[in-house]
C-alpha cells in the first residue's frame, strides 16, 4: 500500500501545485452535473410529469444517478485512457512494474478536480430525498445508505469493463464513451421515458435500471408502471457486486490477451 499512497500523493502535490488553475477546474468540472439537473428543470418548465413521475420524484433518480456516476468517474474514469496507453506502449512499463497493473492505472493520473463534481451530485441527491416527502422506515433508511455506494460501484464496473475492449480492439473508445455516458444519461431519467428493445437492453440486459430508477421506487414507496414487484427495487447492491464480478473477469482475461503493440 506504501507504494500507491505515494502515487496518490504525487497526483494531489502536482495537480494542486498551481492553486488557482486547481480552483477554477474544481468549479468548472461541476458543469456536466449541473447541467444534468437544469436539463431536468427546463423538462419539467413545459411539463407536471415526466414518464409518470413528478419533480421531486425524479430529482430522486437524477440524485443517484449523477452522485454514483461523478464519484465512479473520480475514482477509475481514468481507466478510460487505456487505449492510449496500449496504442504508445505505456501498458507495457506498468505490467513489468510489481504492482497490480489496476490500480496503477487508475492512480497514475487520478483526476482530482473531478471532486467537486461528485460533491454537488451527492448535494443533489440529499436533497432530492429530503424534499420528497420519503415516509421513511429503517428500511429505507438503509436503502438510502447502500444504493448510492452500490450505483458507485456498477459505474466504476462498467468503466473497466468496457475499456477491455482496448485489449482486442484499440479504437474503442468511443465505444466505450456510448455505453458510460450513454448509461449515465439512461439512468437520468425514469426508464419509463424509454420504450421497446432500447429500454429492455440498457434497463435490464445491462441492469442500469438498477442505479437509479428501481431504488427511487423504493424510497419513494411507489409500484413499478412497468409491473415489476417492489422487492427489484432492494436488488440494486446485488446487481452491483453482479457487475463487478463481470468486471473483474474481463479485466482478468483481457491481460491474459493482450499483446504489445510494439511501440
Amino acid at each position: 500500500m506504501r507504494a500507491y499512497r505515494a502515487l496518490l500523493g504525487a497526483q494531489a502535490r502536482s495537480q494542486a501545485a498551481y492553486r488557482t488553475s486547481f480552483v477554477v477546474d474544481l468549479v468548472g468540472n461541476m458543469g456536466a452535473t449541473v447541467f444534468d439537473v437544469l436539463t431536468v428543470l427546463v423538462l419539467f418548465g413545459v411539463t407536471r410529469e415526466l414518464g409518470g413521475f413528478t419533480l421531486r420524484e425524479t430529482l430522486v433518480v437524477v440524485g443517484l444517478s449523477s452522485s454514483a456516476f461523478a464519484t465512479a468517474d473520480l475514482l477509475v474514469g481514468n481507466i478510460e485512457r487505456l487505449p492510449r496507453y496500449v496504442r504508445t506502449g505505456l501498458f507495457d512499463a506498468v505490467l513489468v512494474r510489481p504492482l497490480a497493473a489496476l490500480p496503477q492505472l487508475l492512480l497514475m493520473d487520478l483526476p482530482l478536480r473531478k471532486v467537486s463534481r461528485a460533491v454537488f451530485g451527492l448535494a443533489v441527491l440529499v436533497f432530492a430525498l429530503a424534499s420528497a416527502g420519503i415516509d421513511w422506515t429503517p428500511g429505507r433508511v438503509a436503502l438510502a445508505l447502500v444504493a448510492p455506494p452500490a450505483a458507485v460501484v456498477f459505474f466504476a464496473a462498467v468503466f473497466v469493463t468496457t475499456a477491455t475492449v482496448s485489449f482486442y480492439w484499440i479504437d474503442s473508445g468511443e465505444l466505450a464513451n456510448s455505453v458510460t455516458y450513454g448509461g449515465r444519461d439512461f439512468t437520468s431519467y425514469p426508464v419509463t421515458v424509454y420504450g421497446g428493445w432500447f429500454r429492455a437492453l440498457f434497463a435490464y440486459g445491462m441492469g442500469f435500471a438498477f442505479v437509479s430508477y428501481h431504488p427511487a421506487l423504493a424510497l419513494l414507496g411507489r409500484a413499478d408502471p412497468l409491473g415489476l414487484p417492489g422487492w427489484v427495487g432492494w436488488a440494486s447492491p446485488g446487481v452491483a457486486l453482479v457487475a463487478a464480478g463481470v468486471a473483474a473477469l474481463a479485466w482478468r482475461v483481457g491481460i491474459r490477451h493482450y499483446r504489445s503493440t510494439g511501440s
